[in-house]
């Protein structure tokens, strides 16, 4: 029997999703001030994020947590859609769950430093352990942001679910397509890896 249509469910948007976690490899980025912290506060804007949610970011910039909140503020009001009003209210809520923790993609090493921060995170925001991990980085990194990710055993939630959300372009080419989609595949279940057009996708 064929699943049902997400996009025929009248409810969808009064539910709201559960409590989570995003981890944004890249957070220093372009992509991260333009699209996806505009597009998390509009979601907040709307009350669609849950009480139980947060934002770590994590690159090779060393931040403080209040300087990542400090650009991502100036983000919003650089990016956000004028349909989309900055509020000092709910900023104050929004920038409580916004955290940071430097590191090198290619050091292995630097992950369990990652972990251990999400693992605080998860206590302190009530997150339920679950994590999504979006990788906004350039598309060379990405495998070694998955290896990291089992290295360091963060695919593996010990009470909740972890998903992954991989940017285009998947590959450069069929055989690099498919040597990364092994790649992932190896560290998560089919189920929960994303790959997104972000062009595609923006007005969603």
């Amino acid at each position: 029997m064929p699943e049902a249509n997400p996009f025929l469910d009248p409810l969808r948007f009064e539910r709201r999703p559960p409590p989570c976690s995003i981890v944004i490899f890249g957070a220093s980025g372009d992509l991260t001030r333009r699209k996806l912290i505009p597009a998390l506060y509009r979601l907040a804007y709307d009350r669609r994020i849950p009480p139980g949610f947060a934002i770590l970011g994590t690159s090779r910039s060393a931040l403080t947590d209040d300087q990542f909140r400090d650009r991502m503020r100036d983000a919003l009001k650089e990016f956000l859609d004028e349909d989309t009003p900055f509020d000092e209210h709910l900023w104050s809520d929004f920038h409580r769950g916004l955290f940071y923790c430097a590191g090198d993609v290619h050091d292995p090493d630097s992950f369990p430093q990652l972990a251990r921060r999400l693992h605080e995170i998860t206590e302190q925001r009530r997150t339920e352990d679950n994590a999504i991990f979006y990788l906004s980085t350039q598309p060379s990194h990405y495998e070694a942001v998955i290896r990291g990710i089992e290295y360091a055993k963060l695919n593996r939630g010990g009470r909740g679910w972890r998903r992954v959300v991989i940017e285009k372009p998947f590959g450069q080419d069929l055989e690099s397509a498919r040597a990364l989609n092994a790649a992932v595949q190896q560290v998560f279940p089919e189920k929960e890896i994303y790959r997104i057009d972000h062009y595609l996708g923006k007005e969603t």
